[in-house]
């Protein structure tokens, strides 16, 4: 039996894939979080053959938690399903030892195979992001990416300062690096531009 933990913060989805997946006879699934940090707490309790995971979660990102399980070195696999067909989140995905990453609209039944492909030590890639994922690379490091992040949310420089225990010095100087690289006019261009090509 391939055992399965799945991380998706809609409930509806969450309920679905389990369905699914239970439908077939050599996959088990052993647990469901509603995010990220729910998922490395049911991680560490189920120790599952692959985790399952959406990339936008509250808390802790599907892609953050892959890093996370990098990390700690945990045995256990990683396949992301997802609605964001955008290369840069791939490209961050296989640099966080992802094994897995297929898109919500492909069809059921690829899943079922993927996650079998994967069990046994292949990987599973959507053939035309890989393809698209070797295009732009990534140019933000995780500190401009987190910066960046916030400052879309509507927090200012100080705000962001305090939730990252940074100075507001180091604050603005990341925005600033993230604003540069990108070629934009201020943190707002530069939050949209990073969001579409996936790097955020």
């Amino acid at each position: 039996m391939i055992r399965i933990l799945l991380a998706e913060d809609q409930a509806m989805l969450r309920g679905a894939l389990t369905a699914l997946l239970g439908m077939e006879s050599d996959i088990e699934v052993v647990g469901a979080a509603a995010d990220g940090e729910a998922a490395w707490r049911e991680l560490a309790r189920l120790k599952p053959d692959i985790l399952v995971t959406d990339i936008e979660m509250p808390g802790l990102t599907g892609l953050e938690l892959a890093q996370r399980i990098q990390r700690h070195e945990l045995p256990v696999k990683v396949v992301i399903v997802t609605t964001f067909a955008r290369a840069g989140f791939l490209r961050r995905a296989l640099d966080a030892g992802v094994c897995g990453y297929l898109l919500k609209d492909a069809p059921a039944d690829q899943l079922a195979e993927a996650l079998r492909k994967v069990q046994r030590g292949g990987r599973a890639i959507d053939p035309q992001l890989a393809l698209e994922a070797w295009g732009e690379a990534d140019p933000l490091n995780d500190r401009e990416r987190q910066a960046l992040r916030l400052a879309g949310e509507g927090l200012s420089a100080g705000e962001i300062a305090q939730r990252l225990n940074l100075s507001h010095g180091t604050v603005r100087n990341y925005l600033s690096e993230a604003i540069g690289k990108l070629g934009v006019g201020n943190r707002i261009e530069a939050y949209r531009l990073a969001r579409q090509k996936g790097w955020l």
